[in-house]
């Protein structure tokens, strides 16, 4: 993601982490960022669970599941 000197990104779409104590993911731990999805209409660039697991899922065109040790290598 391109960010300005702000910070933000510079053409306004929106992202979603969501952070999750468990190894295992499955589609109900996405509806928090569907909700952020449709509550951002068209603005919404993509959404993912960071999770105690090693694996990298896909859950939609633009959501996945990423292991959260990815952050600290």
């Amino acid at each position: 993601m391109l960010r300005s000197r702000r910070g933000e990104r510079d053409d306004g779409m929106i992202a979603g982490i969501e952070v999750k104590a468990s190894a295992t993911v499955n589609s109900r731990d996405f509806a928090g960022l569907r909700s952020l999805a449709k509550a951002c209409k068209g603005q919404f660039a993509n959404g993912i669970v960071l999770h105690d697991s090693n694996s990298y899922v896909p859950f939609a065109d633009n959501m996945a599941a990423v292991p959260i040790s990815s952050h600290w290598t």
